[in-house]
């Protein structure tokens, strides 16, 4: 067990599973940094982008060492949780169905200068999330990984109990996929704030208090409104 997988008795979130395999569709600056955060607690994890995995290798061998990169059909098929880390145009390329079924963290966040305008995020009426919980309706979305930047999110990991700790936000509306994403994220070194509506996001999203601002657990909950974690 690593440092950033020592466990807390104090905490209520439940262990995460040592054997999960989690595909990371999307291989950029937030992806990669996502993958490596979850291989070196100990996960097995799938790396795919656009295009033939054979041109990810080698990219792979530095920046993501002991990923599989992979066609995302083939990442998809037998991963126990999918990440969502490609620009939010991409999304129409990924057939609801291959998603069905599966628990899917949403990190993504709107930028209209790369991602164009698209009606259903730019309308602003409503968080991201629910937009892409609606275009997979089949899966279990989460949110969770959007507020805190790329550049921090290594950096940023501590053991459970370490006074400097910060805080992630799992925002979902299946309190079983929250669970399991949350003991996710303390095993890789963050307290997790459940969220228990991704109606209740808008306060992670770019402009939000929450975006960027590498808060604690405790900042995130007066936030968010939480009162107690998922126990």
């Amino acid at each position: 067990m690593t440092p950033l997988q020592a466990t807390n008795d104090q905490s209520s979130t439940p262990a995460a599973p040592e054997s999960l395999h989690i595909a990371v569709i999307g291989a950029g600056k937030a992806g990669t940094a996502i993958a490596r955060s979850l291989l070196e607690s100990g996960y097995r994890v799938s790396l795919s982008a656009s295009g033939n995995p054979a041109r990810l290798e080698l990219m792979i061998d530095f920046v993501t060492p002991g990923a599989e990169p992979k066609w995302t059909h083939d990442a998809v098929a037998d991963a126990d949780i999918v990440v969502l880390a490609l620009p939010l145009h991409r999304l129409k390329t990924i057939d609801p169905a291959l998603l069905a079924g599966r628990v899917v963290i949403d990190t993504m966040n709107y930028w209209p200068p790369v991602d164009g305008e698209i009606p259903a995020f730019a309308a602003g009426d409503r968080p991201s999330s629910e937009v892409v919980q609606e275009m997979f309706p089949g899966a279990a979305v989460v949110k969770t990984f959007s507020h805190t930047g790329y550049h921090h999110l290594e950096p940023d990991r501590r053991p459970a109990g370490h006074p400097e700790r910060r805080g992630l936000a799992v925002a979902g509306e299946d309190p079983d996929a929250v669970a399991l994403v949350s003991a996710l994220v303390d095993r890789i070194g963050y307290d997790p704030v459940p969220v228990d509506s991704l109606a209740g996001t808008a306060f992670l999203q770019p402009g939000g208090p929450a975006f960027g601002a590498r808060l604690t657990a405790a900042e995130l909950r007066e936030l968010a409104g939480a009162t107690a974690p998922v126990a």
